[in-house]
């Protein structure tokens, strides 16, 4: 099944991204796989602190996603993968489209100002050509009426 990976946090642009992913799967009879990044943690002297980030930061990216899969399965009835994981984004999402023959795009939200995003700064310049799959950047100031035309 050709599926779409998204990967998400707590911006605008992510959710565009989701909605365009949505839909495109719902067109080619597709899937949705949800990855919420957690940053590599910077060392704390005191581990408990340490430990109690690195803790506060998987809750949130776990009811990040949670809402996400609720809202996808609501609008489009898509049930998604759902993927949490910690370290450096780009080799993550490396390893995830190696693992998984099934992942037909990458799908990014890009910021409407500043940098883009990490994501997208890296797949499109220092990444660009070089994954098996094409990316998909979506532009983060679309409504919902853009992105459902254009998908």
């Amino acid at each position: 099944m050709r599926t779409y990976l998204v990967v998400i946090d707590e911006s605008r642009e992510s959710e565009i991204a989701m909605r365009f992913a949505a839909r495109r799967a719902v067109k080619t009879g597709g899937g949705i796989e949800i990855l919420a990044l957690i940053p590599a943690p910077e060392f704390v002297q005191w581990g408990g602190v340490m430990a109690t980030m690195e803790e506060e930061a998987m809750q949130r990216a776990q009811a990040l996603v949670a809402g996400a899969a609720g809202t996808l399965l609501e609008e489009s009835g898509l049930k998604p993968s759902i993927n949490v994981s910690r370290g450096d984004g780009a080799k993550i999402v490396r390893d995830m489209i190696a693992a998984n023959p099934d992942i037909a795009a990458l799908v990014l939200g890009a910021a409407p100002d500043g940098s883009p995003g990490p994501l997208v700064t890296h797949f499109a310049g220092v990444d660009a050509g070089k994954l098996p799959v094409p990316v998909m950047i979506i532009p983060g100031d679309l409504d919902r009426e853009a992105i459902d035309r254009l998908s």
